[in-house]
Formats: C-alpha cells, sequence, structure tokens
C-alpha cells in the first residue's frame, strides 16, 4: 500500500500547478523565439534595385486554373500537416467539491484518422494565397490519467485511453516574399475554427460526471493547443514546400559545370488572376559569368489564358550556347552507318566521283567525320525561330588497313540556319526552316511591300534576297577554309559542289537532330519526362521565347516531396 501511494504521489506531482505554470511559460519562450525569428527573416528581406524587370531573365506565371487544379491536392498537405503535428502533453489541476484536487494529464496525443471535404482557394491581390479548408474531421487518440484525493476518499490514480472528435474549419493566408533571394512561403496567419469537439472516454465506462468533467475544462486547452501546433506544422509545411520547388528548379537549370542563376529580381507578385516571380537567368560556368541589364520584359507579353508560362530572355540562351562551347560540348563525331547516310543521300555520277575522291576506297567503317564550334555561337530570336550563326569545322578521317590515319578533308564554313522549335510525345522537336516555310514568311512580308512584290511577279526574286534580312533563309552557308586531299588545287568544283548540297540537305539537319536528342535526353534526366504536360507551345519573338502549357497535376511530385521531406 505504502508503495502504491508513493508511485500515486510521484506521479500527482507531475500534474501540479508548477509544473503547468512551468509548461506555459516555456510556450510563452518559443513565441517569443518565434517573433524574434520572424523579424530577423524580415531585416534580412531581399534588397532589388530601382529597375527590376532590366535585370529580368527568367519569367514564371502561374494562372488561376492552375492554382485550382494544384489546390486539389491540398488535402494531402493538410493530412501531413496533422499527422506530422508534435502535439504536447496537456497537464493540469482542478479543485472539486467533495473529491478535493482532481490532477490529469493528457499523454501520446496523435491523429488516428482524418477526412476533408472541401478546399477552397482565392488569390487577393497584393495580399495572400487565401485557402479556405471546410469540415476537416479529425479524430484524436491518446491516453488520460486522472488522480483524486477527498476527506475520507483513499487516493485513487486511473489510466484510460481517449478518444477526440473534431469537426474544424481552417482558414490559412499564404503570403509570398523573399528571402535569400529566393520565394519564401509565410503561412502564420491560419485559424481554426471548432463547431465540435467530443472526448470519448475508452468504452464510456467512466462515471457520467468525470467525463463532463473533463470535457469541460480540458476542451479550452485543447483547442489551444490543437491550433499553435497544427498551424505551426502548416507554416512550416508551405516554407519546407516552397524551398523544395525551389531546389527542384535549380537542379533543373543545372548540369554538371553549367547552371543558371534562378535568383529573384524583385518580389513576387500576386494578382488577382495569377501568381508570378521574375529570376535574374544569369549563367554561370566555372569562374565565367555574365550581366546584362537590358531585359525587355514586361507583364504585357504574357497572357492568362494558360495554367503556366515560362518567358526566358534571348541573353540566357545565348549565353548558354557559349558555356557549352567552352566546356566543349559542341563537338560531334560520326562514323559507319551515319557518316554513309550523309554522304550516299543521292545515287549519281557526281555523288559516287566526289566519294571515290574523298575516302580513296576505304569504307565508312574506317573513316570519321569530326564537328566543332570553332567560335561561340551567336543566337537570336526573331518571329520566323531561333537564328543560331557559328563558324564550324568539319574533319574527315580516314584510317585505311596497315596505313597511318590520314586526314582526307578539312573545311571551315560560317552557318546560319534558322530553327524552330516544339515539344510533342515527351520529346523536344528541333525543325530547320525548309523552303516552304521560308516562302510563306517572304509572302506575308511581300504583302506589305508592294515595289518587290511586283519584283517577285516580274519572277526575279533577287531584289527579295538583298531586300530581306539573312535570317529568312533556312540555310546560309560560306566556307571560309577548304582543304582537301583530292583536290589539292581546289580547281575541281565538283566536289565543293557536292560537299554544299551534302550539308544543307542532309548534314545540318543530322546535327540538328543530334542536337534534338541530347537536349531531349538532358530534359528527360531532370524528371521533364514525367509530367503530363499538355498542348505546349514555344513562340519565339524579337529578343525572347516563351513557353506556355497546361498541365496535369504532378502526383509524383507531391509524393516524393512528402515522402522525403517528411
Amino acid at each position: 500500500m505504502k508503495a502504491a501511494f508513493a508511485t500515486v504521489k510521484n506521479q500527482s506531482c507531475q500534474c501540479s500547478p508548477l509544473r503547468l505554470k512551468m509548461l506555459w511559460a516555456g510556450r510563452m519562450r518559443l513565441r517569443t523565439f518565434g517573433i524574434l525569428l520572424v523579424l530577423v527573416h524580415t531585416s534580412a528581406a531581399c534588397e532589388f534595385g530601382p529597375f527590376p524587370y532590366s535585370v529580368t531573365g527568367i519569367v514564371c506565371r502561374m494562372t488561376k486554373p492552375a492554382a485550382l487544379l494544384l489546390n486539389q491536392e491540398t488535402a494531402q498537405v493538410i493530412q501531413a500537416a496533422f499527422r506530422n503535428a508534435k502535439f504536447p502533453n496537456i497537464t493540469g489541476e482542478r479543485s472539486i467539491r467533495l473529491l478535493g484536487k482532481v490532477a490529469y494529464g493528457l499523454t501520446n496525443i496523435q491523429v488516428n484518422d482524418l477526412s476533408i471535404e472541401q478546399s477552397e482557394v482565392e488569390l487577393k491581390e497584393n495580399d495572400a494565397i487565401h485557402i479556405a479548408i471546410k469540415n476537416v474531421t479529425a479524430f484524436f487518440k491518446g491516453t488520460l490519467t486522472y488522480g483524486y484525493a477527498g476527506g475520507w476518499f483513499l487516493h485513487l490514480f486511473h489510466s484510460v485511453d481517449f478518444e477526440i472528435e473534431s469537426s474544424i474549419d481552417l482558414q490559412i493566408n499564404i503570403k509570398l516574399m523573399c528571402q535569400k533571394d529566393q520565394v519564401a512561403a509565410d503561412a502564420s496567419d491560419c485559424y481554426l475554427t471548432f463547431h465540435k469537439l467530443t472526448l470519448h472516454l475508452q468504452g464510456d465506462k467512466e462515471p457520467g460526471w468525470l467525463k463532463q468533467l473533463f470535457v469541460d475544462f480540458i476542451s479550452f486547452t485543447l483547442k489551444l493547443v490543437l491550433k499553435s501546433e497544427v498551424c505551426n506544422e502548416i507554416n512550416f509545411l508551405a516554407q519546407v514546400l516552397a524551398d523544395f520547388v525551389h531546389d527542384l528548379a535549380e537542379n533543373f537549370v543545372r548540369d554538371e559545370d553549367i547552371s543558371v542563376d534562378i535568383s529573384l529580381a524583385s518580389v513576387p507578385l500576386i494578382k488577382a488572376n495569377y501568381l508570378e516571380s521574375h529570376h535574374k537567368g544569369l549563367v554561370l560556368y566555372k569562374n565565367y559569368s555574365n550581366v546584362f541589364s537590358d531585359s525587355v520584359f514586361s507583364p504585357l507579353l504574357l497572357t492568362e489564358s494558360r495554367m503556366l508560362y515560362f518567358w526566358l530572355s534571348e541573353h540566357i540562351l545565348s549565353s548558354l550556347a557559349s558555356a557549352a562551347f567552352l566546356d566543349k560540348r559542341l563537338v560531334l563525331t560520326i562514323r559507319g552507318e551515319k557518316l554513309q547516310a550523309l554522304f550516299e543521300m543521292e545515287d549519281t555520277e557526281a555523288q559516287r566521283k566526289a566519294v571515290q575522291m574523298i575516302f580513296q576506297g576505304t569504307s565508312y567503317n574506317n573513316s570519321v567525320a569530326k564537328v566543332w564550334s570553332l567560335a561561340h555561337p551567336q543566337i537570336s530570336l526573331q518571329p520566323e525561330g531561333t537564328v543560331v550563326k557559328s563558324l564550324v569545322a568539319v574533319e574527315v578521317s580516314i584510317f585505311p588497313t596497315g596505313e597511318e590515319p590520314l586526314m582526307v578533308l578539312y573545311m571551315e564554313k560560317e552557318i546560319m540556319v534558322t530553327i524552330q522549335a516544339a515539344y510533342a510525345e515527351k520529346k523536344l522537336i528541333l525543325h530547320p526552316l525548309d523552303s516552304r516555310s521560308v516562302l510563306w514568311s517572304l509572302v506575308g512580308f511581300i504583302a506589305r511591300f508592294s515595289s518587290c512584290l511586283r519584283a517577285a511577279q516580274r519572277g526575279s526574286l533577287q531584289p527579295l534576297v538583298t531586300f530581306f534580312p539573312p535570317f529568312f533563309l533556312p540555310f546560309r552557308i560560306e566556307f571560309k577554309v577548304f582543304k582537301c586531299t583530292a583536290d589539292p588545287s581546289g580547281n575541281d568544283p565538283s566536289i565543293r559542289n557536292f560537299l554544299q548540297t551534302m550539308i544543307s540537305v542532309v548534314g545540318i539537319p543530322e546535327v540538328i537532330s543530334r542536337i534534338e536528342q541530347a537536349l531531349t535526353s538532358l530534359l528527360n534526366s531532370k524528371g521533364l519526362n514525367l509530367f503530363e504536360i499538355r498542348n505546349p507551345e514555344i513562340i519565339t519573338r524579337k529578343g525572347y521565347v516563351i513557353v506556355q502549357l497546361d498541365f496535369s497535376f504532378p502526383n509524383h511530385l507531391l509524393l516524393d516531396f512528402l515522402e522525403k521531406r517528411l
């Protein structure tokens, strides 16, 4: 009996008023620390120049339809918030007539079941993302320990399992801000409204007055604890999710030593119909970086008809091409059947003669062609497409059996090609403009210039070629250096004419096809093929490109986030 009494006494002391005061004091210190932390974060806010758009290289706009789609999966995040919330033990003491003091403790509180009936989202302009979650039914379970002593009662101590049934509405206002040069989410503006809070003791075998007693003076404390812990967890998840998306984007624009700086160029925007973030978009390569301050971005360049928009400056693409050149990635080797397909594109006497003179009877399997860029490629974005101008070298070597390797052809040529890009069936498609595409571009332009139109009607296209800029032509090839062992003097035009035709008809398309495959492989390695992208469009304009699309919810992304980060 003494041992039992000692046990009861010690455990009762754990629920003393002093213990309760210490717990509340600890919570107040945590809240004070939280306020100081917010002040530190506020003081560490990002600083931007007077003209942030001028240094904007990338823009991301997500419209309201996309926000509504993502809101359909809010339930999973809220469920994670409830399940991952760390609910503290609740202790207290109350004096009851005839019974004396009744001390209690609720321990091991955890979510047993959860369901969400409805979730709505609203974009409040220049304020916050408002999420209203209605009719959250949550069941909590744990252990209730209580003890009481009266004048003629023995000291008693009981433990019983309990379940709490609750019906809750949540109101969350998420503000977007800049911290450490990236988008940060603040969901501290969070409210819980309890429509129902019912305490069930194990089997409901305890006295009715006891159950009612605990419901009366535990409910208020329990509501405070649930609100504090759930809202803290939601705020934590919002920031972790923002960091997760940033890390995902940062990884997407990085490949080995080449990366793109996606630091914010201005504060994220919340408009009534879209969310928008502006990023610097500077290309980084080892110790190489560049700066630009002449961006042509304006919010008017983007619409609101699609779910997701990306705006990229011409400067980014040009810098990426330069970084690829510096990293020695613009090198291509062709051998075997691929080499044969290039040189045997047509079966003519001129073709057979040129091949015999160049390869000197050596098989394609014992030959190799190497193509590489001699200088930084120049990229220009125009309404017709992406114009690429580059000085390229081509070297063909043969490996005769029993003899030393021999370079039989070397040429340097300046090539200009206009490429249109698309994305379909999870593949990037690069299409060099053909003559028909160019013709239609010319016809549209001719209509605005009657004098040139009359020249075309007379059958002479020369005034048009002279008048229009060179990027209207699909390929422009100019030999700078030409050396061929079969024609040391360079007086035989047949080889040069054949190579000119071969490069235009199959050479450039083959190089573009290889680039297309390499970029598709790179995009897939970043997980782009895991997204369900619908009707993507790649639209080039003078100085910039717009990628606009709709999408289905990427469930794999949310599951990956919930599994790895929680």
